[in-house]
C-alpha cells in the first residue's frame, strides 16, 4: 500500500494529515493486528480489561463521550490525569499491567500513522518489584498435600481424588500456570512409552514441551478412566480440555483456584501458603526445588517457559539467600559468637 492511499493518512509533499479516528476503532484495530500473535484468551481479556478502565477514566478527563474522544485528544496530562485516578484505586502490580497495556497499544497507534508519537513516555509508572519467588513452606509440604488429596481429605460434596492429585501433581512436577492446565487436552501428552512429553501452549504464545515420569503418566491415565466411570455418555476429542469439573464441563479459572485452595484446607497445610500465592505456589515450589537440585538458569527457563533468563535466575538466587539463612540460624553459631577470637 502506498504511503498516500494509507487509510489513516496521505502526503501532501512532506507534510502527513492524520484522519481522525476514535479511540474505540482504533482499539479495535489493535487487537485485529495482534490476531497473528494467537495470545491467549486470557491475555486478551486482561489487555481489554486495562483499555476500558483507563478509557472510562480518559472520557472524565476530557469531558467526552465515547464517540467524541478520538486519538488526537490521547495527550500526555489527560493520560497523565487518567492514570492519577486509576493509580489511587488500584495496586501497582494492576497500574503497571496497565502501562504496559496502553504503551503497547499508543504504540501501535504510532506505527499505524494514527499519532505522532507515543506520550506514554510522559506518563509515571511505578517500578516493577522484584520476583519474590513464594514457594509453599515446609520441606515436606508438597509430599503431605499430594498424600492427602490422594487420600481423598478434600472433603468435597463429590470427591475426586483422580483429578485432585492430578491438578496439584501438574503444578508441582511440571511448573504449569492455571491458564496452562485449563489449556491441556489429551493430545497434549506425545510421544511413545517411556519417553512422553507434555506439550504446553504457554503465555506470550511460548511452547514448550515438559518432560512426563511414569508416575505422572499414570495420575493422567488415572484420572482419564475416572472421567469414562463419572461421564460413560460423554465422548471427549483429544482436542477438547482435559480437565472437567463435576458435570463434565471444562474447569472454570475460578474453579481450578478454589480446588487447589481447598486442598491446602483440608489438608490442614493452609498456614504454609505464602500470601498472594494459590495454586501458583505449586510452579514457585517446582522451580524452587529445580534451583535446589542443582538446576541451571537456563534449565529452569525451558521447563517454565520464563520469557527471560532473569526470572529463572531469581530462584537460584532465593534459594542461595535461604540456604545462607539457613546455615546462619545454627545454634552453634551463638556458642561460638560466645567463645571470643582465640589469642
Amino acid at each position: 500500500m502506498s504511503l498516500d492511499s494509507h487509510p489513516a493518512a496521505k502526503i501532501v509533499g512532506v507534510v502527513r494529515y492524520k484522519i481522525q479516528m476514535q479511540v474505540s476503532q482504533a482499539q479495535q484495530a489493535f487487537f485485529a493486528a495482534r490476531r497473528p500473535r494467537k495470545d491467549s484468551p486470557h491475555t486478551t481479556a486482561a489487555y481489554r480489561r486495562d483499555l476500558a478502565g483507563i478509557t472510562t477514566l480518559l472520557l472524565a478527563e476530557a469531558g467526552r463521550s465515547e464517540e467524541e474522544l478520538d486519538v488526537e485528544h490521547l495527550t500526555a496530562p489527560v493520560l497523565r490525569a487518567a492514570f492519577g485516578a486509576f493509580a489511587d484505586g488500584h495496586a501497582k502490580s494492576s497500574v503497571l499491567r496497565a502501562w504496559s497495556t496502553w504503551n503497547q497499544f499508543l504504540t501501535f497507534c504510532v506505527s499505524d500513522g494514527l499519532l505522532a508519537g507515543n506520550p506514554m513516555g510522559a506518563v509515571a509508572r511505578p517500578k516493577t518489584p522484584p520476583l519474590t519467588p513464594k514457594p509453599l513452606r515446609g520441606e515436606e509440604t508438597p509430599e503431605r498435600l499430594l498424600a492427602a488429596a490422594a487420600d481423598g481429605a478434600r472433603r468435597a460434596r463429590d470427591p475426586w481424588p483422580e483429578r485432585d492429585v492430578l491438578v496439584l501433581a501438574l503444578g508441582l512436577v511440571a511448573g504449569l500456570r492455571a491458564a496452562e492446565m485449563r489449556a491441556l487436552a489429551p493430545r497434549s501428552v506425545v510421544g511413545r512409552a517411556g519417553e512422553l512429553r507434555l506439550h504446553v501452549h504457554g503465555k506470550g504464545s511460548r511452547d514448550r514441551s515438559i518432560p512426563v515420569q511414569p508416575v505422572l503418566a499414570k495420575l493422567i491415565e488415572a484420572y482419564v478412566e475416572s472421567c469414562r466411570r463419572r461421564f460413560p455418555r460423554q465422548r471427549f476429542s483429544s482436542s477438547e480440555p482435559l480437565l472437567r469439573d463435576r458435570a463434565g464441563e471444562p474447569i472454570g479459572r475460578g474453579a481450578l483456584e478454589y480446588l487447589v485452595k481447598s486442598c491446602y484446607r483440608w489438608a490442614g497445610l493452609h498456614d504454609r501458603v505464602p500470601t498472594g500465592a494459590n495454586l501458583h505456589a505449586l510452579r514457585h515450589t517446582f522451580a524452587t526445588r529445580l534451583a535446589e537440585d542443582g538446576a541451571t538458569a537456563s534449565e529452569i527457563m525451558n521447563l517454565l517457559g520464563h520469557a527471560s533468563l532473569a526470572t529463572s535466575q531469581n530462584y537460584i538466587e532465593a534459594t542461595g539467600r535461604e540456604q545462607r539463612a539457613a546455615a546462619a540460624s545454627n545454634r552453634t553459631y551463638r556458642a561460638l559468637d560466645g567463645l571470643g577470637a582465640p589469642e
